[in-house]
C-alpha cells in the first residue's frame, strides 16, 4: 500500500511539471474547449498507465510529448469514423477581436487543416524544441524533420484563411 501511495505522490508531482505541456498538444487538436479537457483526461490515464514502466529512460518531456501526441492522434483517427452533429449556439460571448488574437487565429486554423503527424511536428516546433527532439518525439531523423518542416511551412503559406471546419 505504501508504495502505491508513493507512486501516486511521484505521478502528481510529475503532472504538475508536466501539465502545461500535455495541455499544449491537446489545445493544437481540437477546437473545442470540452474535447480539449477529455483529451487532456485520456492523456493523464495513459501517462498513469505507463508510468511506472517509464522509470525516466528518456527524457521525461520527450515521453510526456509522445505519450500526449499519440493519444491525440489516435483519438482523432477514432473520431473520423464516428459520424456526429455537433451542437453550436453560433455565438462567442469570449472571443477577442484584437489583431493579434486574429492572426493567432489564423496561423492556427491553417495548423489544424493539417495532418495530424504534420500538426505534431509544428507544434513540437513551436516549443522550440531541437529537430533532435523532435525526431525523438515521433520517430524520425532530424534531418527528416528538416525536411518535412520546409514543406509544412510552404503548405502553411499555400493555405486561404477562409475558415474549414
Amino acid at each position: 500500500m505504501k508504495a502505491t501511495l508513493s507512486t501516486e505522490h511521484q505521478f502528481a508531482q510529475f503532472i504538475k511539471e508536466q501539465k502545461t505541456t500535455v495541455y499544449t498538444v491537446c489545445y493544437m487538436f481540437s477546437k473545442d474547449e470540452d474535447e480539449v479537457a477529455d483529451l487532456f483526461q485520456e492523456v493523464l490515464v495513459n501517462l498513469w498507465k505507463g508510468f511506472e514502466s517509464f522509470q525516466g529512460r528518456c527524457n521525461p518531456r520527450t515521453w510526456v510529448y509522445r505519450v500526449s501526441l499519440n493519444t491525440c492522434i489516435s483519438t482523432e483517427r477514432k473520431r473520423r469514423h464516428r459520424k456526429s452533429v455537433p451542437l453550436t449556439m453560433d455565438i462567442n460571448l469570449f472571443a477577442d477581436k484584437d489583431e493579434d488574437t486574429r492572426q493567432v487565429q489564423l496561423l492556427r486554423n491553417r495548423i489544424s487543416r493539417l495532418g495530424p503527424f504534420d500538426r505534431a511536428i509544428v507544434l513540437l516546433w513551436l516549443e522550440n524544441m531541437s529537430y533532435e527532439e523532435i525526431g525523438q518525439v515521433v520517430g524520425i531523423t532530424a534531418k527528416n524533420v528538416s525536411v518535412r518542416l520546409y514543406r509544412i511551412k510552404e503548405q502553411l503559406k499555400q493555405m486561404s484563411d477562409e475558415t474549414h471546419e
